[in-house]
C-alpha cells in the first residue's frame, strides 16, 4: 500500500486489526489506517478494508462517508465500507476535509488518482476502479465521477450511491416528509455550509445533479430507502443518468426508515444491510470488464 513516492504512515485501525498483523488468517477482516499524500503539501487519512487475492483481481473502491457535510469521519464510514468490502472489494475509505467546496470534491479527486496509480498493489491485475457514498458523501462521489469524466482520466467502472445527498433546495417531497414539523434540517444548514456562495449550487462538481451533461459518466448503482429523505433526490438523478444513455440500477428498500443514519456506524445494522450486499454483488458483476490499462 504505498503512493509513488513512498510509503504512507500506516497504524492498526480502530476498526480492526491491520493489514499487516503477523498470523492474520486467510481470508480474516483486514483494515489499514495511513496517510497518504494527495497535492504537495496536502496529506488525508485513508482507511483500507480488505486485501488483494491471490489470482484474482478485486474491485478497488474509493469511499466517501456521510454526514452532511458537517460530521462523519473513517469510524462513521465503516457500515457502508464493511458492506463493499463483503461484497468482494478492497476499500480506500476517506476522511475528506469537512469544509466548503471544493476542497472536498478536489481531495476525493485527489485519492481516486493514488488509489488508480496503486490499483495492482491494492486490487490486483486488472483491478477495476469504482467511487461510492452515502448521504453527503454520495453527493462527492458523483461529484468526483464528473471530474474524472471531464479530466478524462482515471478509467471509472462505476459509481455507488446510497442515500445520496443531491438537492441543495431541500425541498422534495420526500424531504418534507420526513422532517415535518421540525424547525431545524441538518440538511439544510449542511449545504449552507458546503456551499460558499448561490453560485455554487450551479457548478457540477458541487452539485453534481445540476450538471448539464451527464454523458461518459460511468455506470450506477442508486440505493434508497421508500421512506428516505433523500429518495425524490436519489432516484431524480438516476432518471437522469438513466436518460443520458448510462447504465443504471437502481433499488428501493421498503420499510427503510431509518435511511439515512442507518447507513453510520454506532447504530443498530442497518436493516437493508443484506439487500444492499446483494445490490451491490450484481452491480459489480454487471460492470466487470477488462480493466484499461
Amino acid at each position: 500500500m504505498q503512493p509513488d513516492r513512498s510509503s504512507p504512515t500506516s497504524s492498526p485501525s480502530r476498526a480492526g486489526a491491520s493489514s499487516k498483523a503477523p498470523g492474520a488468517a486467510v481470508g480474516a477482516p483486514q483494515r489499514a489506517d495511513a496517510t497518504i499524500e494527495v497535492a504537495k503539501g496536502e496529506e488525508v487519512a485513508v482507511r483500507v478494508y480488505g486485501r488483494k487475492l491471490p489470482g484474482k483481481p478485486s474491485p478497488l473502491v474509493v469511499h466517501f462517508h456521510g454526514g452532511a457535510f458537517t460530521t462523519g469521519d473513517l469510524d462513521t464510514g465503516c457500515t457502508v465500507a464493511d458492506l463493499l468490502e463483503r461484497a468482494g472489494a478492497v476499500v480506500v475509505s476517506v476522511a475528506y476535509p469537512l469544509t466548503p467546496f471544493p476542497q472536498p470534491v478536489n481531495t476525493g479527486y485527489g485519492v481516486l488518482q493514488w488509489a488508480f496509480r496503486n490499483r495492482v498493489k491494492l486490487g490486483g491485475q486488472g483491478a477495476q476502479i469504482y467511487l461510492a457514498g452515502e448521504e453527503a458523501g454520495g453527493n462527492l462521489a458523483a461529484a468526483v465521477s464528473v471530474m474524472a469524466r471531464d479530466q478524462s482520466h482515471p478509467p471509472l467502472a462505476g459509481q455507488i450511491l446510497l442515500s445520496p445527498m443531491l438537492d441543495p433546495c431541500v425541498g422534495t417531497a420526500s424531504v418534507r416528509e420526513a422532517t415535518g414539523d421540525a424547525t431545524g434540517c441538518k440538511w439544510t444548514e449542511g449545504w449552507r455550509n458546503f456551499l460558499r456562495c448561490p453560485r455554487d449550487a450551479e457548478h457540477p462538481y458541487a452539485v453534481p445533479a445540476t450538471a448539464h451533461r451527464l454523458a461518459g459518466l460511468p455506470s450506477t448503482l442508486v440505493m434508497v430507502g421508500d421512506t428516505d429523505p433523500m429518495h425524490d433526490e436519489a432516484l431524480a438523478y438516476a432518471a437522469r443518468l438513466e436518460s443520458a444513455g448510462l447504465l443504471v440500477r437502481r433499488h428501493v428498500f421498503p420499510k427503510a426508515g431509518e435511511m439515512p443514519e442507518a447507513l453510520e456506524s454506532g447504530l443498530r445494522e442497518c436493516p437493508c444491510a443484506e439487500g444492499a450486499l446483494v445490490q451491490i454483488r450484481q452491480f459489480f458483476e454487471d460492470t466487470r470488464c477488462p480493466a484499461p490499462t
